[in-house]
């Protein structure tokens, strides 16, 4: 087997619960409740009914849970549905610069955890190595470099976490490293020009099929030995292929960096920009707005037509006009500004066409150490406004606290779950990895329980 594949299924294998540091295990219960509550609030959403609805052709009395239900089905249905849920509102968590969004496989491997019967300590081992396995696939194989799709990370890093917790071989993990990483390549149209539903559902379809690449090696399937530095790099052509794990003394999971607000996480800080100046100015005041960023972020939210008139609301979430212009004009961050009505609305595409985003020199040296940003709003009588910052509340230099992460949760969750059923899932997530009965929490998350 070529290195990255057997690095990754060595490292995984070898790795137990009790190697796990106290603070990354409490940062993995984090993300649970994170992802959970992006995956609720999403429950109405047409992508996530649509999921739901496949899911749940297949009934499983020892299933998996579909999110947000009591309905029992095949893992890899459950691992693509509530993947979907938790990935569509774009609130969960990411490796920014084109790395995509670790969390994707959290979901996924709970499904598996619940339906084979494993204890939360080998589901919180699955999570921690399926964004060590993400992690470095990024840094090692640079996809959107070569305009293909990130879901490869997902479709590996899924597998990974399953085979973890399915109990796999080495042998069995390395084949299903490989079922999960040849047949998922995807170009990145999903992510370019006017964006549609699939923007948050093709990591899904990739988290899906990891969970189905595992379960394959685990009934005996093989894959093929070399699925990095022979059959991808064939494609993509050779890359400086990284150690793994990418860091010795540490891990991968308390990097992925969290996001405050609803949108494309180099939105993040525009958007506590427009905050800040908001209170400083009138808006009929307003000559010109120049925000200053880095080339990634021009590129992926600030450049393109479409960003200046979205007409959806995966288009909106990637606009860094549209969340400057929106957020300006209400004051506040909300996700009424991804209203469909919204996107046609006089005040805010007028607004909008006073936007510049532009390049700075010096913020493409810092990044992606940093994520630095600077707003500068120009009023009729020629004074300015500035605000400038270095990373969003999120990046992992400047971490969300517990507090604002239960806040977020509420305030996600708390779209469809009584206050009760939020303080049960919290209590319960918090010292989930000794709780023998811990797919309760699934139970505790059906909307309209109580």
């Amino acid at each position: 087997m070529d290195h990255s594949t057997q690095s990754i299924a060595e490292f995984a294998t070898r790795l137990t619960f009790e190697d796990l540091p106290p603070e990354v295990v409490h940062d993995c219960k984090r993300r649970i409740i994170d992802t959970i509550g992006c995956a609720i609030a999403a429950f109405d959403a047409e992508p996530a009914r649509i999921a739901r609805a496949v899911a749940t052709r297949a009934s499983v009395a020892n299933g998996a849970a579909v999110i947000g239900t009591a309905h029992r089905t095949l893992p890899e249905l459950a691992a693509f549905a509530n993947a979907v849920a938790s990935r569509y509102i774009e609130g969960n968590d990411t490796y920014p610069g084109g790395g995509g969004h670790p969390s994707d496989c959290l979901l996924p491997i709970l499904a598996v955890a619940q339906a084979s019967g494993a204890n939360m300590k080998a589901a919180i081992t699955g999570i921690v190595l399926g964004y060590e396995a993400h992690r470095y696939l990024f840094r090692a194989f640079p996809m959107r470099k070569h305009a293909l799709d990130y879901v490869l990370y997902n479709a590996v890093s899924s597998a990974v976490g399953a085979s973890k917790v399915l109990g796999l071989s080495l042998e069995q993990t390395a084949h299903a490293i490989a079922l999960a990483a040849v047949p998922n390549l995807g170009t990145d149209i999903s992510r370019r020009g006017h964006l549609t539903m699939w923007k948050g559902c093709a990591a899904a379809n990739a988290a899906r099929n990891g969970v189905t690449a595992a379960i394959m090696a685990q009934a005996g399937m093989a894959g093929p030995p070399t699925p990095f530095e022979d059959g991808l790099t064939a494609v993509i052509g050779a890359e400086e292929i990284c150690p793994f794990p990418i860091d010795p003394l540490g891990f991968s999971l308390p990097k992925a960096d969290y996001k405050f607000f609803l949108s494309e996480f180099h939105a993040q800080g525009p958007a506590f920009l427009a905050l800040e100046l908001r209170p400083q100015i009138k808006l009929d005041d307003i000559e010109k707005i120049e925000v200053f960023t880095y080339h990634f972020a021009w590129f992926e939210i600030g450049s393109g037509e479409e960003k200046w008139k979205p007409a959806t609301r995966e288009t909106a979430d990637h606009s860094m006009p549209y969340v400057v212009g929106a957020v300006l004009i209400d004051g506040a961050y909300t996700d009424a500004i991804f209203e469909p009505a919204r996107f046609n609305d006089p005040r805010t595409l007028e607004l909008m066409k006073k936007i510049t985003i532009t390049e700075d020199a010096d913020f493409n040296r810092r990044y992606p150490g940093s994520l630095p940003c600077r707003m500068c709003i120009t009023l009729k009588n020629g004074e300015t406004r500035t605000a400038e910052l270095s990373n969003p509340i999120g990046h992992h230099d400047r971490p969300m606290s517990d507090a604002q992460l239960i806040d977020k949760f509420k305030g996600l969750a708390g779209r469809r779950l009584a206050p009760a059923q939020l303080q049960k899932v919290l209590d319960r997530a918090w010292k989930i990895e000794n709780d023998a009965q811990w797919t309760v929490l699934f139970d505790e998350v059906r909307v309209g329980a109580n």
